[in-house]
């Protein structure tokens, strides 16, 4: 069974399985031959080019498994017979750890200290904090599930949101009555045609003054224009690991914005992450030889 995976190291996770024969394929490396016969394919983190394309070519193709929890590249090209998984629950830690680490460096301004060390300038004053403050999780799978667990010690206020109202989560029409009230809006929602540019220049209106608008989600969420805007008046800051557009070019105004962080895309990049996927995968292949029912099936937009 021919298999095409993201690494050596996930490689080496298959290596014994009987009947598997793995290539390595990622966006910094060229094509294996025998794109025809691949049966299996794990994409790498980073989005190869020309995923239709690729797909197209892969008569053979039977099971996509992605090493992220979005699949938005892959969703609309996986023909009909091809099952499509994600990765659900691999970058829980990371991500919610990253989120955690964002809202109270943006919060206690680690930022315009780290300017004043470098400047060798004492610059004493009084911050905001998280105790006592209200958190919006925007999107309550999961990863937000892991958030709230590492915000347990904080002394925050938890308010989830998810797409499907249920017993202690707000549904998404709930949304823009919860706005106001939120210290720290976290979007965790999956990229989909409902999601996209859903926190436009309306819902940042709505977020108090001195809110914190945290995107741990997708790039396109987020109206950049608007949010720019928002930003230049000071009245809201922002800590990112995705933009729109990504990677953010050289002289784009967000990079020079006030209030806001931006970290390169890096909250899923982690140790803890590369060895989840690795059981992931492992798991999830021994199921499909198996002929056993496979976890994290997509069977809609998300």
């Amino acid at each position: 069974m021919k298999t095409w995976v993201p690494s050596d190291s996930a490689a080496d996770a298959l290596s014994d399985l009987s009947g598997v024969e793995c290539a390595v394929y990622n966006s910094t490396s060229s094509m294996p031959e025998g794109v025809e016969e691949v049966e299996v394919w794990i994409p790498p983190l980073v989005t190869v080019p020309d995923v239709r394309g690729t797909i197209a070519r892969m008569s053979s193709l039977r099971l996509v498994q992605t090493v992220t929890a979005g699949v938005e590249p892959y969703r609309p090209h996986i023909p009909e017979g091809v099952t499509l998984c994600n990765a659900r629950g691999v970058h829980d830690a990371g991500t919610a750890e990253w989120a955690v680490g964002a809202m109270v460096a943006v919060v206690r301004e680690f930022p315009g200290f780290v300017d004043a060390q470098r400047r060798g300038e004492w610059t004493y004053h009084h911050t905001g904090v998280l105790a006592d403050s209200t958190v919006l999780i925007v999107g309550y799978g999961s990863i937000g599930a892991a958030l709230e667990r590492r915000l347990a010690g904080f002394e925050v206020e938890v308010v989830r949101v998810a797409r499907t109202a249920r017993d202690g989560v707000h549904g998404m029409a709930d949304l823009p009555a919860l706005l106001p009230a939120a210290d720290v809006v976290v979007l965790l929602v999956p990229a989909t045609p409902d999601t996209a540019g859903m926190v436009d220049a309306a819902f940042l209106a709505r977020m108090k003054d001195g809110a914190v608008l945290v995107n741990a989600a997708r790039g396109g969420i987020v109206d950049t224009d608007a949010l720019v805007a928002e930003l230049k008046t000071g009245r809201l800051r922002a800590a990112l690991d995705v933009t729109a557009p990504e990677p953010l070019p050289e002289g784009h105004p967000l990079w020079s914005a006030p209030g806001v962080l931006i970290t390169p895309h890096v909250a899923g990049s982690t140790p803890a992450s590369e060895r989840r996927v690795l059981r992931l995968i492992r798991a999830q292949l021994e199921r499909y030889l198996a002929g056993e029912q496979l976890i994290n099936v997509i069977t809609d937009t998300y």
